[in-house]
């Protein structure tokens, strides 16, 4: 019973503490997402932010809290980690080195996650350099200018000052993972996320008592966020599981193997990551078009404006190019984590095998094929999840306040973060939030 469960997460002193050490770092990192850069103007930078709605500032707006919005200590927020962890995950494929590191266990994962931090402070330097030249060279649609004292000590200030925000952010993501509960990096971004959620649900409220939403569309509204994270939760938890067998063999007088498992492939193998890929590449052309300066010819004006009427979220143009970005993506990131030669010839070496199939380029095979089908399922899944609110508030003008990319990353750091929970429980033989315990995935 969830009740139970409930009831049993204080009374292992160890997951009490965990708990209680993850949520301290969490309120931190809200109380810094609040502390203004110096040197900007604050007011100004609102109205400029307000028209940011469909552009890439305001997605990765979303992902800081807010905190871009404010051009708080925190602005960067976590996006320069993700992106030094994905472009290392990129170059394991062309770089040898990494790949051997890669293969060399604990030793070679933290030499790689040295380098991510490393990228982290390089990109972070890069981005905050960006930012302080572009304040400067803006104004508000009222005229006023962003940074009333331009030059190098504001710049340099916002270089140090955003940098270091970041690190600080890195070091709580890091501190969460290793004494606290769940994947900190992603309870961070779950932070800034459904931070928003009083002030949609006060805006919902606000237009329902001035009569501007009918209640029959906000009990909808609620069974459709339902039915969304039944839809997620059923899909993220699905496996499609392949039998492996592992024939006998006497190694001195011991014999090893003669058991039976499987291979578990999910149905989205890449998670979040092609959305926020597809989200960020695609949303860069409107970000630029809403800045497009007046000294633009004219040729390129015309470009720019066909790019704000047409690839904004809920046009046609937009979602057929959102789902085709996410199909390669899900199918990009997928062959990058997941190796099926590898896979392959590991189980050949201990002398495991798929009933039917030959070991060695024969279950790659079937292996590739099988993700494959089922990666196609996922890339679908994503696409609808992704799709559906901005098409409900293009179209039914409904105020569906989250995206689809946030409700995945909510939803999954949720059922992430609940199962280390669960583990806790059960690996004391406490009841956990469900009935039999363990959460398991779903067969495909």
């Amino acid at each position: 019973m969830v009740g139970g469960g409930l009831q049993n997460l204080f009374k292992i002193p160890e997951l009490k503490k965990r708990i209680l050490f993850t949520l301290g770092l969490l309120a931190i990192y809200r109380i810094g997402a609040h502390i203004p850069t110096p040197g900007i103007d604050g007011k100004a930078l609102g109205e400029i932010f307000a028209r940011t709605q469909g552009t890439i500032l305001g997605f990765f707006d979303m992902f800081s809290g807010g905190a871009l919005s404010r051009l708080t200590i925190f602005a960067l927020g976590i996006m320069p980690y993700i992106s030094a962890s994905i472009i290392l995950q990129l170059l394991t494929i062309v770089w040898p080195y990494l790949d051997k590191l890669k293969k060399e266990g604990e030793q070679g994962q933290r030499k790689i996650t040295q380098y991510t931090r490393y990228g982290t402070v390089l990109l972070s330097i890069i981005q905050s350099a960006g930012i302080s030249f572009g304040l400067e060279a803006m104004r508000s649609p009222g005229g006023a200018p962003i940074v009333p004292s331009p030059g190098w000590p504001f710049r340099l200030m916002t270089i140090l000052t955003l940098t270091a925000g970041t690190a600080f952010i890195m070091w709580l993501g890091e501190q969460i993972t290793e004494r606290g509960i769940g994947n900190g990096i992603s309870l961070i971004i779950f932070a800034g996320i459904i931070v928003g959620i009083p002030s949609a649900i006060g805006g919902t409220m606000d237009l329902l008592m001035h009569n501007e939403i009918q209640l029959f569309v906000l009990l909808f509204l609620l069974l459709l966020m339902i039915a969304v994270v039944v839809a997620i939760v059923f899909t993220e938890s699905g496996q499609r599981r392949i039998p492996i067998h592992y024939a006998k063999r006497v190694v001195g007088r011991k014999m090893y193997g003669g058991q039976s498992t499987h291979l578990p492939l999910r149905v989205n193998t890449s998670g979040v990551i092609p959305p926020i890929f597809a989200s960020s590449i695609i949303m860069f052309p409107a970000t630029i078009a809403s800045f497009s300066p007046e000294w633009f010819p004219e040729w390129l004006t015309t470009i720019m404006d066909f790019i704000k009427n047409n690839l904004n979220p809920g046009t046609i143009l937009y979602s057929l190019i959102f789902i085709g970005a996410i199909f390669f993506f899900c199918y990009f990131y997928t062959a990058i984590i997941f190796n099926p030669v590898d896979v392959a010839d590991n189980m050949k070496k201990y002398g495991g095998y798929v009933p039917g199939i030959r070991p060695g380029s024969m279950t790659s095979g079937y292996i590739d094929k099988t993700l494959s089908r089922i990666t196609f399922a996922g890339a679908i899944y994503l696409s609808v999840i992704c799709i559906l609110p901005s098409f409900l508030i293009k179209y039914l003008n409904i105020p569906f306040y989250f995206g689809g990319t946030s409700l995945l990353i909510v939803v999954g750091v949720a059922m992430d973060t609940m199962q280390q929970v669960e583990s806790h429980l059960v690996m004391r033989h406490y009841e956990g939030f469900l009935k039999r315990g363990k959460l398991k995935g779903r067969r495909g």
